[in-house]
């Protein structure tokens, strides 16, 4: 193995964010600090306006307290050259939340609490009660769009939580779809393209289709595609460079949101594909397959 590819491999490893995003280390340092996360800017293109009545919609927030349960997962299996395939998944997570929202010269900030965030593997499970109870806060645009997000984990978590909290709300936060500004009715179809860094910058493109509105309420498909934004990837560190040979990520789903809501009412939406890095010095090849969840509940 060479060493670019092994500093490939641990980048993938260590790397948190919205996709690709890795198994959480297991540490046992608690953790006291507040976190923001950056959240790159999106832009929203309307291709096709839909049918009549149109309308813009906009989010106007109530002050009422919304109660929803995100669920979140990663696969990832790396394999260098033919050797054995590495499972670097995420494990499941199930994270109650509690949503207030409130609104500020057009800036609404989601306030949020966790409930008993639970988990299937024993292992991370054993370090997520101390969870219950930490906060989280991100701002949107009146479009939805969201512009940041804060986690302020409860002084008793632990590091091996609050990493699998920190991933699943960022996950979440690129997976949020903001309306046009435009005038919209039913089969209306736009764009939102931002950039996701998750070891490699990468550029999102999500196409979403409005499949109904009833009292206000609309159902989104969507389909998501991911392209590395150049087709060599500078390692960190001036640790060497790959070629990126091949890198497909796509997927979709469906969601449902309430424009008076914080958050999803439902809807889930899967991102997978395969990627193969050489080394430019020699024929090894570090290989990816990666699948990540997000759902609503």
């Amino acid at each position: 193995m060479t060493a670019a590819l092994t500093a490939a491999a641990l980048v993938f490893v260590s790397a948190c964010g919205s996709d690709d995003d890795s198994a959480p280390s297991e540490d046992v340092t608690p953790t006291t600090s507040a976190v923001t996360l950056p959240v790159s800017a999106s832009t929203t293109t309307l291709l096709d306006p839909g049918a009549e009545p149109r309308s813009v919609v906009t989010r106007e927030v109530t002050d009422e307290p919304q109660s929803v349960t995100l669920v979140t997962s990663s696969s990832i299996g790396q394999r260098i050259d033919a050797a054995d395939s590495q499972d670097f998944s995420t494990p499941e997570l199930t994270m109650p939340l509690t949503a207030t929202a409130s609104t500020d010269d057009d800036v609404t900030t989601v306030s949020m609490t966790l409930g008993a965030v639970t988990s299937p593997d024993a292992t991370l499970q054993a370090a997520l009660p101390p969870t219950e109870g930490s906060t989280a806060a991100f701002a949107t645009s009146d479009s939805g769009a969201v512009t940041a997000l804060t986690i302020d984990p409860a002084p008793e978590a632990r590091d091996i939580a609050r990493s699998a909290v920190e991933q699943a709300l960022s996950q979440a936060v690129y997976r949020a779809v903001p309306f046009p500004a435009e005038p919209i009715g039913v089969g209306a179809r736009w764009t939102v393209t931002q950039q996701v860094v998750s070891g490699i910058a990468l550029t999102q493109t999500t196409t979403a289709t409005l499949r109904s509105i009833d009292d206000g309420v609309a159902q989104i498909d969507v389909e998501v595609t991911q392209a590395p934004e150049d087709p060599v990837w500078e390692l960190p560190d001036n640790q060497g460079t790959l070629n990126i040979e091949t890198f497909v990520m796509t997927g979709g789903g469906s969601l449902t949101v309430d424009p008076t809501r914080p958050l999803p009412v439902a809807g889930s939406v899967t991102v997978g594909g395969d990627q193969v890095y050489r080394d430019p010095n020699s024929a090894t090849t570090l290989s990816q397959t990666t699948t990540n969840s997000i759902s609503w509940r």
